[in-house]
């Protein structure tokens, strides 16, 4: 007999994915071993370490631009560190090892719409200061 189709290995997936495009790390790299998985990895590291956590791929369109005043650049710096931590927690809910703690997909969406309406705020504030 088979096992009951349910979405929550879809929900564990989505989370998995999300953790590898945000970290740019994969489940099956090396430094996975003696328990640590990339979840728990990412558990252990937000919020004290979601910028170094994070792919620095994510951040180069930002440092090609070069802009701001410094006192810009922490307020961006603080924004985009609260995005992430969020991204990043959304990732964790969804990916958690028992099936029944995991959110729900539409939950994970809602969230993530949310976290990127908040950032683009903050990208269009900032723009509107600089004219």
């Amino acid at each position: 007999m088979g096992s009951v189709v349910s979405t929550y290995g879809d929900v564990y997936s989505f989370g998995i994915l999300v953790l590898e495009l945000f970290t740019g790390k994969r489940p099956t790299d090396d430094m996975f071993i003696d328990g640590l998985s990339l979840h728990s990895f990412v558990k252990m590291s937000i919020p004290d370490r979601v910028m170094e956590m994070t792919d620095p791929v994510l951040f180069r369109t930002r440092q090609e631009e070069n802009m701001a005043t410094d006192a810009r650049d922490s307020e961006m710096h603080n924004g985009i560190k609260d995005c992430l931590t969020s991204v990043y927690g959304i990732g964790i809910a969804c990916s958690t090892e028992i099936p029944g703690d995991r959110i729900e997909i539409s939950n994970a969406l809602n969230q993530l719409q949310f976290v990127k309406k908040t950032f683009l705020k903050g990208r269009v504030t900032r723009r509107i200061r600089r004219i």
